[in-house]
């Protein structure tokens, strides 16, 4: 068993890559409204889309460090002066197919790097003085499609390096308009095709040099009555395209000394609207015309025109396509010096034997989208022709001789005919041939015709016919092949050794052959659902053990598959130590075994699509230390942990779009520490707190661009349906920092509020509150110090009741039964505070007799002494409570008093005015009362 690269010694070698490892700053954060597409190359240039976004206003989010940006098809109808501020970097602006109709003066200013701008298909009706300004290395101007009808005068002025003006379909009338630009010091093609110019004359054109241009285009004029050059203010011009100009009384060409046109080397029209003797006169006043283009024009040809035409001594390349003449080739029979030659879309059934014969430097012929059932006799005479295209027409067969004296023909092109088989000698000469392209034909078999010749053959595409079986050894042929497009039920490719890239369509019953494929390093495999039903193929996983150069396998199966066995077992991949990039779509029916990559170490970019990843091992990613793009679209992924445990430090790309992913935990994105792309689109998303997290990292993470996150929508809950993710309102989730300043400013406010109306309500229950806990801690004190009472019972009585105390209970409990007694008139410390003495005599006696009398209840010591008594009642849960009515209170006379009034129901008390015919019974019972430890008193009534 092979084992990769030790994981500790890994994490530590991609940490320190991570730290020094210079992350694009283009994927930075989340775009509101564009995207950039993820690029393997970090060093590749940021190109920015938010092309077809309904934008009304250029985005105001637009990485600093953007060198591409893509605005066309939207609604913006304004550029303001501050829209392209900071983007020093920008090479490439488009803004095509918009409403814009107005530019600010300096709107480009601070595109200093702006080699490019694309503004066509607007609504601007005149370019103002400083409306370029700042652009000093634009190249490129392409302003076609708009409504100009004015260029100020020194428009063109910040443009020194300017190369290319496009102002075709624009409402340009005078030709002075475009005096500014051919003034510029660099400019080297002009398009004004489709304006309204009545005429194009160089008179009156002043000019203080001459210009360099080289390119005119003053094509799609139709109101153009005449062409004059008359001076010397275009001596690099070499290329005029004059078609579709003038109108059905046609127009003049003025051009009275032919030296002024001595460089021009390409023409083109189109239709015939121009005076047949103006054209003839026009092609005999160009010495040197090499390239020549003549587009719908079957009325001059009819009439001899190719005769002028094949005796311009330097004329190389001719155009003819889209000219619907009878037996066109015949009249070519003079043009004997061409080196280029396209007739295609020209009807043609035939071309005429001995038309081209004689061309013998023609080097490229194109006769595509034609009528041709055979290959012309003609090209078997061609040996200079090098690149020949017959494509899309309706040969049927091809035979031995057609291409036996082409030998240096480098690319054939045979598409879309209607060839069912070969001959094994139809490409027998064609040694030097490098690309051939047969697809979309009725090829049922080879014939042998690849066993022999084609030694130089790189590219084959034998795509889209009817191949059923074909033979070992029908490459074998072809040592020098790199791509091969075939589809095939049963293959086998000896003899293609050199091999680099295979695309294959099989169908799903079929036996494949790679054992010859030894530098195979791309193989794109592309199954075919072909209706297959009877039992279940074998597939030859071992012939896959042979391709040890294997660095990119792409494995697709179109339609239903289930039941098939296409999970791929881990020996199959151990061949390819190499392998960097695996793609399998509607491949696997479940997810991969863990195994599956154990010795792929060196692989980069996994895609596995359109399968269902439900319980994906997290365990499958542990020999991948290097997987930097991973794709697992439409596979019915549901959560994102499989990634806690997936050891991708290395990960930059992750898309997971068509899923079932309703909310993610963004601790998830801890365990990636080099993503730089994210792709969540269409998954179904849950709007509530559960997401308020992530939520919040997609708008504050500084290195993970989430594509198109501003347009993920909500799918749960149902009142959420439709709105968009990131609208949603994380603050209903947690409290922020403001709304807890809030909160704590409130209770600061109501504390004070409740403070000031407890000290002016509630100051005095608050003091005998503050001395009921000292008595309770001075209570607790003494128990734990086991403290001796001083006194037998502490007498709790009314100033109005002192005459009873010291004449009636003083002489029967002191004097008769010997009990100690404590009366504040007599024993309580002087100077002392109240509370502190009533607390002291309270807890120093073992009971505490009240004497409640109606002046009793209205005193507020007396309450207050009552009070800490039955605190100590409750707090020692002892009876030391004894309670005396001197007098006959109704129990409704009770009730303003709750505190005695809930003792007199729950606790026996004794009564002075029931025992005042026996008040030696009532002091014995007062004697037992003192005696008592826990019991309780049985009334006397």
């Amino acid at each position: 068993m092979y084992f990769c690269i030790s994981f500790s010694y890994y994490r530590l070698l991609v940490l320190l890559l991570c730290l020094v490892h210079h992350l694009n700053p283009s994927l930075a954060y989340s775009l509101k409204n564009c995207s950039i597409n993820y690029s393997k190359d970090a060093l590749a240039d940021v190109v920015l889309y938010c092309s077809e976004r309904k934008l009304v206003t250029v985005p105001d989010d637009i990485p600093r460090d953007v060198s591409v940006v893509y605005l066309w098809y939207n609604q913006i109808e304004q550029i303001n002066r501050d829209d392209f501020r900071d983007l020093s970097k920008l090479r490439i602006l488009w803004l095509d197919t918009n409403q814009i109709a107005h530019v600010d003066n300096g709107s480009f200013i601070h595109l200093v790097a702006l080699t490019s701008l694309h503004m066509a298909n607007n609504k601007l009706t005149d370019l103002t003085g400083n409306l370029f300004q700042g652009l000093s290395h634009l190249t490129m101007l392409d302003l076609s499609g708009n409504n100009i009808q004015s260029i100020h005068t020194s428009a063109f002025l910040p443009l020194s390096r300017l190369e290319t003006v496009i102002l075709d379909s624009n409402k340009l009338q005078q030709v002075t308009d475009i005096q500014p630009i051919l003034q510029l010091p660099l400019i080297q093609k002009l398009s004004i095709r489709g304006n309204l110019f009545p005429s194009f004359e160089t008179k009156d054109l002043l000019l203080n040099v001459p210009s360099s241009l080289k390119v005119l285009d003053v094509s799609d004029n139709d109101k153009f009555d005449k062409f004059s050059i008359t001076t010397q203010i275009f001596p690099h011009l070499e290329m005029i395209d004059l078609s579709r100009c003038g109108h059905v009384a046609g127009w003049k060409w003025d051009i009275p000394d032919k030296t002024l046109l001595r460089n021009i080397t390409q023409l083109y029209f189109s239709y015939p609207l121009i005076a047949f003797e103006e054209i003839r006169k026009v092609l005999q006043s160009l010495d040197s015309l090499m390239y020549l283009r003549l587009n719908y024009m079957e009325k001059w040809i009819a009439k001899g025109l190719l005769a002028t035409v094949c005796k311009i001594p330097t004329l190389k390349k001719l155009d003819l396509y889209w000219n619907h003449v009878p037996n066109l080739s015949v009249k070519l029979v003079a043009c004997s010096e061409l080196s280029e030659l396209d007739l295609s879309s020209t009807s043609m059934t035939e071309l005429s034997k001995g038309s081209i014969r004689l061309m013998e430097q023609l080097r490229f012929l194109t006769l595509e989208t034609n009528l041709l059932t055979k290959v012309p006799d003609d090209i078997r005479t061609l040996s200079s022709l090098e690149i020949l295209n017959i494509g899309d027409n309706m040969i049927s067969e091809l035979s031995c001789e057609d291409f036996t004296n082409t030998t240096r023909l480098r690319e054939l092109d045979l598409h879309t005919n209607h060839i069912a088989k070969l001959e094994r000698c139809v490409f027998e000469s064609l040694n030097d041939l490098k690309v051939l392209d047969m697809s979309d034909n009725l090829l049922w078999t080879l014939g042998g015709a690849f066993k022999i010749g084609l030694k130089k053959l790189e590219f084959l595409d034998l795509s889209n016919n009817f191949l059923l079986i074909l033979e070992k050894g029908d490459f074998q042929s072809l040592g020098s092949l790199k791509r091969l497009n075939v589809v095939w039920k049963h293959k086998a490719f000896n003899g293609l050794n050199n091999l680099s890239n295979l695309s294959v369509s099989p169908p799903l019953k079929f036996e494949n052959k790679f054992t010859g494929l030894q530098q195979l390093e791309n193989l794109t495999i592309d199954f075919i659902n072909d209706g297959f039903k009877g039992p279940q193929p074998i597939f030859y996983y071992k012939d896959f053990f042979h391709l040890k150069s294997m660095k990119v396998l792409t494995v697709i199966c179109k339609g239903y598959h289930i039941g098939f066995p296409f999970d791929i077992p881990s020996e199959m991949l151990q061949a390819m130590k190499h392998l960097e990039d695996f793609t399998a779509e509607n491949f696997y029916i479940s997810a991969p075994d863990v195994d599956t990559f154990q010795i792929n170490c060196q692989l980069k970019s996994l895609t596995i699509r359109q399968t269902d990843l439900s319980d994906l091992d997290p365990g499958l990613f542990q020999p991948m230390p290097h997987l930097q793009v991973l794709d697992f679209s439409e596979s019915k992924i549901k959560s994102l942990d499989f990634l806690f445990q997936s050891n991708l430090s290395a990960l930059k790309c992750l898309k997971l779009s068509d899923n079932e992913i309703t909310v993610i935990n963004e601790t998830v994105f801890q365990f990636l520490p080099a993503l730089t792309y994210l792709d969540l689109q269409n998954n179904p998303f849950t709007c509530d707190c559960s997401n308020a997290g992530f939520i919040q990292w997609v708008k504050n993470n500084k290195q993970t661009q989430v594509v198109n996150a501003y347009q993920y929508t909500c799918s749960f809950p149902v009142a959420e349906q439709g709105n968009k993710l990131l609208d949603f309102d994380i603050q209903f989730c947690w409290m922020d920092v403001s709304f807890l300043c809030f909160i704590s400013s409130t209770c600061v406010v109501v504390l004070t509020l409740l403070a000031s109306f407890i000290y002016h309500f509630l100051r005095w229950q608050l003091a005998y509150a503050y001395h009921l806990f000292r008595a309770f801690l001075y209570d607790s004190r003494k128990r734990k110090a086991g403290a001796h009472h001083r006194y037998d019972a502490f007498i709790s009585y009314n100033v109005h009741d002192k005459a009873w105390v010291y004449q009636e209970m003083l002489p029967a409990l002191e004097g008769e039964q010997g009990w100690r007694l404590c009366l504040h008139h007599r024993d309580l410390q002087p100077g002392k505070p109240i509370v502190e003495n009533i607390t002291d005599a309270i807890y120093g006696s073992r009971k505490t007799i009240c004497v409640i009398t109606r002046h009793y209840l209205q005193s507020e010591w007396c309450s207050r002494e009552i009070q800490m008594a039955s605190f100590r009642l409750f707090d020692e849960q002892k009876d030391v409570l004894v309670l005396l009515f001197l007098e006959e209170i109704p129990a409704h006379q009770l009730s303003p008093y709750y505190r005695m009034r809930k003792m007199v129901k729950k606790r026996t008390y004794l009564s002075w005015p029931q025992a005042s015919q026996h008040t030696g019974v009532f002091w014995q019972n007062v004697g037992r009362a003192l005696e008592t430890g826990d019991r309780d008193i049985m009334a006397f009534k």
